[in-house]
């Protein structure tokens, strides 16, 4: 979720699977989130001040199990992240239960404590090393391999106005990639798994 009205700088809430081998030392897949709040600092799950945990239950940082294979079984996690309409708090539930997680305060936002005026779902790299090599996105394989081979998000939703879920507009939603030579996007769109995407691309590329 992200607001970026009237102001050079956007605030942003954020939340999925990560695999950051410099923090853990390992390729596994964990549950992370992020956000930019009012002071325009980028903050990771605790490590600065601002998320409210109340699930004794969910880790942040803790690893994803099982996970999707190449050619085989497919998992999924379940993210929701919404508006409270009384405190203004955004909130994160984990699991097909919606189970809370936790919420960041009103408080800690300038813009998105009135409301979010961009979302986005699907896939995102940071770090020094994409500035020289770029890693693999979700499995490895492009877009095009569709399920089974690449990655994907379903059931694409959000939560309006008057706090309901509802599907986006396909007219006001795109589906691309800053980088679509390594990586690409294809099967937007609309089926009995409601709005999806398909994404990814192999690493080392260059182009």
């Amino acid at each position: 979720m992200s607001n970026n009205e009237n102001t050079s700088y956007y605030e942003t809430i954020a939340a999925g699977s990560v695999v950051w081998p410099s923090l853990h030392g390992d390729d596994f897949a964990r549950f992370h989130t992020t956000w930019y709040g009012k002071d325009n600092n980028a903050c990771w799950d605790h490590r600065c001040p601002g998320f409210v945990q109340v699930s004794p239950s969910v880790v942040l940082g803790g690893r994803i199990h099982p996970v999707s294979t190449y050619n085989g079984a497919q998992y999924e996690i379940h993210v929701h992240l919404f508006k409270d309409p009384k405190t203004a708090n955004w909130w994160l539930a984990y699991g097909k239960n919606k189970t809370p997680v936790g919420y960041w305060p009103a408080s800690i936002f300038n813009h998105l404590k009135d409301k979010s005026n961009i979302a986005f779902w699907g896939g995102h790299l940071s770090g020094p090393t994409v500035q020289s090599y770029f890693p693999e996105m979700g499995s490895g394989h492009y877009a095009s391999e569709g399920y089974g081979k690449a990655a994907f998000v379903r059931d694409i939703k959000i939560v309006d106005g008057n706090n309901m879920y509802v599907t986006p507009n396909s007219a006001k939603t795109i589906a691309s990639s800053s980088k679509m030579t390594c990586y690409t996007v294809d099967k937007f769109g609309q089926d009995n798994d409601g709005m999806h995407v398909y994404y990814g691309g192999p690493g080392g590329c260059t182009n």
